[in-house]
């Protein structure tokens, strides 16, 4: 895992994100390659998934049953980043992408990006609010938890 890091530097390396909305992954290679693979890896599914190959040229070829759609390759400022583009996000989308090239009939793996895409993201805890208690007559609590923190 290692030397593939060196030569294959993902980012971000999480995204977590909402049903419906779009996301980009950026790949940057220091090595010259004949083009740029990705893969999925379910989690649910445990396997991997081929999802496109997109070469120098920007001609990209799909994996079965991988919308065209939902994802695309563009090149990024210069040739040695490219980012997959996906759309329409939607929960089963959820996985760890890898970018990859070929090196001498091996497949090289980036460093990996986990997708999560839920249908309502948790919300960021207020700092002002109190917990409220569960026992009952939660407005005594309430009180005394806001006048120890005040």
């Amino acid at each position: 895992g290692f030397y593939t890091a060196l030569l294959l530097t993902q980012t971000p390396e999480h995204i977590l994100t909402q049903t419906n909305n779009e996301t980009e992954i950026l790949c940057e290679l220091k090595k010259e390659h004949t083009g740029l693979y990705w893969y999925r890896w379910s989690q649910e599914r445990q396997h991997f998934e081929f999802l496109l190959f997109s070469n120098i040229l920007g001609k990209a070829t799909y994996g079965t049953n991988v919308s065209q759609d939902k994802f695309s390759v563009r090149e990024a400022r210069s040739h040695s980043s490219y980012s997959l583009h996906i759309s329409h996000l939607h929960p089963s989308d959820s996985g760890i992408y890898y970018c990859s090239v070929s090196q001498s009939s091996q497949l090289l793996l980036g460093s990996g990006t986990q997708l999560r895409v839920a249908d309502a993201l948790p919300l960021p805890p207020k700092t002002t609010q109190t917990p409220v208690s569960k026992k009952p007559g939660p407005w005594v609590t309430r009180r005394k938890a806001a006048s120890r923190a005040g």
